[in-house]
C-alpha cells in the first residue's frame, strides 16, 4: 500500500536508519565538513551551501539527518564574511562534489555514484546552490530553500537548468525583497517543486544562536526544520534514487501537511521586474 504525502513527511522528520559519521572535507584541501552514513557504496551525494554570515555549525543537524537516509551531505565552511563571493561559495560547491566522488570516504566502506549529485542551500546558499547546478552538467536536483538574491543573479541561470528543482519558501518572507522564492520557481527550465512552508521564516531553518539572533532579526524555528528536512529528504531520495516511494516529492500536485504552492506563483513576472531589481541590489551589497 502506498503511503501518503502526510505519512511520508511525518516519517521523514524523523532521523533515518543509518549511523551517521562526521568527517573534515579540509583534509582534501577545502574547509568544510562532510557527514555520511556508516557504510554503503554508490551512494547519493548533496553539496550544502550555507545562508549569509553563518557556517556549517548552523546546519550540523540538517546535515546529519540527511546522512542518517543514506544521503552524503558535505558543506563547505568558506565565504562567511560580510561580503561573501557568490561565486566563490557556488566553485566551492562543486569542490565539494568531485571530493565526494573522487576520494574513498570514512573507513574505506563508502563511496558515492557520479551520477547521483545534487546541489542545495539555504537564503544565500540557495540561490548559490542554482548558480552551482548552472556551472555543472551532471547535476541531478538542485533545492533552494528559503533562497535570497544573488549577485549573479540566480533567477537568470535558472532559466537554463533542466534539472528538477526543489524551491521552499517561508508564508512570513515569501513576497519580501530578499526572497527570490517566486521568481526563482517561475524561471526554472525543467520541473520545479514549488511550496510555501505555513507560518514559516527564511531565518527559521537556521540552527542554534547567531548573532542577528541576538539582536532579535530571525531565530531558530524546530517546525520549519523538521518540515524541510522532510521535504528536502524526500525530494533527494525520489531524484537521486529513483525509488518510488517518494514518488510525491516529485509530484507538484500533491499536497503537504504544512505546505502549500505559493499563491503568487503565477503572478511572479519576469525575473527582471523592478521588485526583483531592487532585491539583486540589495545582494551585492552583501556579496559579489
Amino acid at each position: 500500500m502506498a503511503q501518503t504525502p502526510k505519512s511520508l513527511v511525518s516519517k521523514l522528520s524523523k532521523r533515518g536508519p543509518h549511523r551517521v559519521l562526521r568527517g573534515d572535507l579540509a583534509l582534501a584541501g577545502q574547509p568544510g565538513l562532510v557527514y555520511t552514513p556508516a557504510e554503503g557504496f554508490n551512494l547519493p551525494a548533496v553539496a550544502f551551501a550555507h545562508d549569509w554570515m553563518v557556517g556549517v555549525g548552523n546546519y550540523a543537524d540538517t546535515l546529519e539527518h540527511l546522512a542518517s537516509w543514506g544521503i552524503v551531505a558535505a558543506a563547505p565552511n568558506t565565504e562567511r564574511g560580510p561580503v561573501p563571493s557568490h561565486i566563490g561559495l557556488a566553485a566551492d560547491l562543486g569542490t565539494c562534489l568531485d571530493i565526494c566522488t573522487g576520494v574513498r570516504l570514512g573507513p574505506g566502506r563508502i563511496s558515492v555514484h557520479p551520477d547521483r549529485l545534487a546541489f542545495a542551500g539555504h537564503g544565500m546558499g540557495g540561490g548559490i546552490a542554482v548558480l552551482a547546478a548552472a556551472q555543472r552538467e551532471q547535476v541531478a536536483a538542485v533545492a533552494a530553500l528559503f533562497p535570497a538574491p544573488t549577485a549573479p543573479s540566480a533567477v537568470v541561470v535558472a532559466a537554463r537548468i533542466t534539472a528538477p528543482g526543489l524551491v521552499l519558501s517561508g508564508s512570513k518572507d515569501v513576497d519580501s525583497l530578499t526572497s527570490d522564492a517566486l521568481a526563482l520557481g517561475a524561471a526554472w527550465q525543467g520541473p520545479a517543486l514549488r511550496r510555501t512552508l505555513d507560518k514559516a521564516s527564511a531565518s527559521g531553518l537556521i540552527e542554534g544562536r547567531r548573532l542577528l539572533g541576538a539582536l532579535g532579526i530571525g531565530g531558530s524555528e524546530r517546525r520549519t526544520q523538521q518540515l524541510t528536512r522532510a521535504l528536502l529528504t524526500g525530494f533527494l531520495l525520489f531524484h537521486l534514487t529513483g525509488d518510488k516511494t517518494y514518488a510525491p516529492f516529485g509530484d507538484a500536485d500533491a499536497e503537504f501537511p504544512g505546505a502549500h504552492p505559493p499563491v503568487a506563483a503565477d503572478s511572479a513576472g519576469e525575473p527582471e521586474t523592478a521588485e526583483h531589481r531592487a532585491g539583486v541590489q540589495i545582494s551585492q551589497l552583501l556579496g559579489r
